[in-house]
């Protein structure tokens, strides 16, 4: 069965394989705030592109975050600072489909003459608009899909290239402890570790680098933690000023309430600095955060989803996910609120897609 994944193709596959062979040169792009899938993914396709003598450029609205440095080390993640974008044939979404997530680079990318490559494991909402598409909603992450292009293409993954498929595994998968984790998955982490890649290094430079403010600021958000309907679902907001957020890990806070037996839905919303508030969803169980975020304009998995909302209050927005949530879970409004902790709402900034 794994063998067959890495070898098998469905037309529309075959078809985005043609593209990736056919082409010269390719721009990578990247979905705004870019995460470990993406940025893995980017960086393996880089690799395979290259070996192939393609012209690779990657460009992301938003540069990595420190912690990725290892990856940068090997591939060149620039930044787009507006203007033309980089002379290209064909333009590769990673890890996304909807051209919105790039940020202030949908304008120029969709004036641009580029074919449009879609490489992703979301559930795509609405009409597709891209020209071919290399998409499996099955898959972990956007780096195995990535593992697989290369087999299909003939091309043997480097190290770099594997520290990518790896690094996208990882985080997508949390360190193989959720339920997307499967064979292909164990299989593949396998293989990147033959190919070279040190897990424990991996580990230690995407989470044992934390700043001294960490800690603290992560007991601040534990403390705005609430319950609802009997402790099946837990919230916490964090509005601008009492909680550090260049010092949190929110996928942390997300993990450490999701460890509660009770708990089936986590939800994790943040004020934004410009404005807005980012929802970030969990959950256990059946219970389907992708369609609450997709009520909020936002997406992803079954598991694990999110939105950015703007033009509403931190205090009106988390009354309305909370009362629609309340009702996915077949429970009222009136239904088991804890006390919190530390602090009350403050106001934020209501919808565009996020993850």
């Amino acid at each position: 069965m794994i063998q067959s994944s890495l070898t098998e193709t469905n037309a529309a596959q075959a078809r985005a394989l043609d593209l990736l062979r056919n082409g010269r040169r390719f721009l990578l792009c990247g979905h705004v705030r870019p995460d470990g899938d993406c940025l893995g993914a980017q960086a393996a396709l880089a690799r395979v592109l290259t070996a192939m003598g393609k012209d690779v450029w990657i460009q992301n609205t938003d540069a990595p975050e420190p912690r990725f440095d290892y990856l940068a080390r090997d591939v060149k993640f620039g930044v787009y600072q507006g203007g033309d974008l980089p002379r290209h044939d064909v333009s590769v979404l990673l890890d996304f489909c909807e051209l919105s997530r790039t940020g202030s680079m949908e304008p120029a990318l969709a004036a641009h003459a580029s074919k449009k490559l879609v490489i992703d494991h979301h559930v795509a909402p609405g009409v597709p608009w891209w020209d071919e598409a290399y998409v499996d909603v099955r898959a972990s992450a956007t780096g195995i899909l990535v593992r697989r292009i290369a087999a299909q293409l003939g091309v043997p993954l480097d190290v770099a290239a594997a520290r990518g498929v790896f690094t996208s595994i990882v985080t997508d998968t949390g360190w193989f402890k959720y339920s997307n984790t499967d064979a292909e998955t164990l299989a593949a982490a396998a293989e990147m570790t033959a190919l070279g890649v040190v897990p424990n290094v991996v580990y230690a430079a995407l989470h044992q680098r934390q700043p001294l403010g960490h800690p603290p600021a992560l007991a601040r958000a534990i403390e705005r933690l609430e319950y609802h309907a009997d402790g099946r679902l837990a919230v916490v907001d964090i509005p601008l000023g009492p909680v550090d957020s260049g010092a949190l890990d929110t996928d942390e806070v997300l993990d450490i309430l999701r460890a509660v037996e009770r708990v089936e839905v986590v939800l994790l919303l943040r004020e934004m600095p410009a404005g807005g508030v980012k929802l970030s969803a969990r959950s256990k169980g059946d219970f389907d955060v992708h369609a609450l975020a997709r009520q909020f304009g936002g997406g992803g998995h079954k598991k694990a989803s999110g939105a950015t909302v703007l033009g509403t209050t931190m205090a009106d927005f988390r009354a309305r996910l909370v009362a629609a949530t309340l009702a996915a879970l077949g429970e009222t409004a009136a239904t088991g609120a804890g006390p919190r902790s530390g602090g009350t709402n403050q106001a934020g900034g209501g919808a565009r897609n996020g993850g």
